[in-house]
């Protein structure tokens, strides 16, 4: 499984990356504006500052909603570096456009997807992951983690290339459970993926040992 990270924050950036198990980062509009990045400009560089600290897989997302206005967002954004991947939202012209992009060798994540239906168009299509939002559906009283199953399943029966990336992952148990059902990729802030390190029997077993080797070496 691959864990991204979703921000824009380049210290939680960083600190995922050094703690050596980052495989790439996903952004949106919503997390740029957190971070105070406005302006084309502002945003384009801080993409690229993204990329400089990561191996691959660089999320980011196109604001236009028409197939020409993505196209030329999606084809500036591809530019910035090799490590781009097109963030396209799950519409009819979005999905014209994943196939613009796989057909021009340009990797897309096709977002704001919820059910089983809009991830198989976004397969067909050929999108390089698709973002099912977990949390979102929850939020709902729906499982999010049924469809992820669903999408799963459907990808295996037909053999299709495209990646499930579990998006909107709220808590440590979403992304156990995700990569039991079989996700290929997580996005979660940075605090859901270092909660993992955390178990009492290891804080307490770690202050036992310290304690004995104290008492036995004075």
């Amino acid at each position: 499984m691959k864990f991204f990270i979703d921000t824009a924050n380049l210290n939680d950036i960083q600190e995922a990356y050094d703690l050596g198990v980052l495989d790439g980062v996903t952004t949106n509009p919503s997390l740029m504006a957190k971070e105070g990045i406005s302006g084309q400009e502002n945003v384009m560089a801080h993409y690229k500052a993204i990329c400089d600290i990561v191996d691959d897989n660089v999320s980011a997302e196109v604001i236009a909603t028409d197939f020409d206005g993505m196209i030329k967002e999606g084809t500036a954004l591809a530019k910035i570096d090799d490590k781009i991947v097109v963030k396209v939202p799950m519409i009819k012209d979005g999905v014209k456009a994943i196939k613009y992009f796989t057909n021009q060798g340009i990797r897309t994540n096709c977002t704001l997807v919820f059910s089983a239906g809009q991830a198989l168009l976004a397969a067909k299509a050929g999108a390089s992951y698709v973002s099912p939002f977990i949390g979102r559906l929850d939020d709902i009283s729906y499982d999010g983690l049924q469809l992820i199953d669903q999408i799963v399943t459907i990808y295996q029966n037909y053999g299709f290339t495209t990646e499930v990336l579990a998006a909107s992952i709220r808590h440590t148990m979403h992304l156990i459970q995700c990569s039991e059902i079989g996700a290929d990729v997580v996005t979660c802030p940075l605090n859901v993926i270092t909660s993992l390190l955390n178990h009492p029997l290891t804080d307490s077993g770690l202050a036992k040992f310290l304690a004995d080797h104290a008492k036995s070496n004075g």
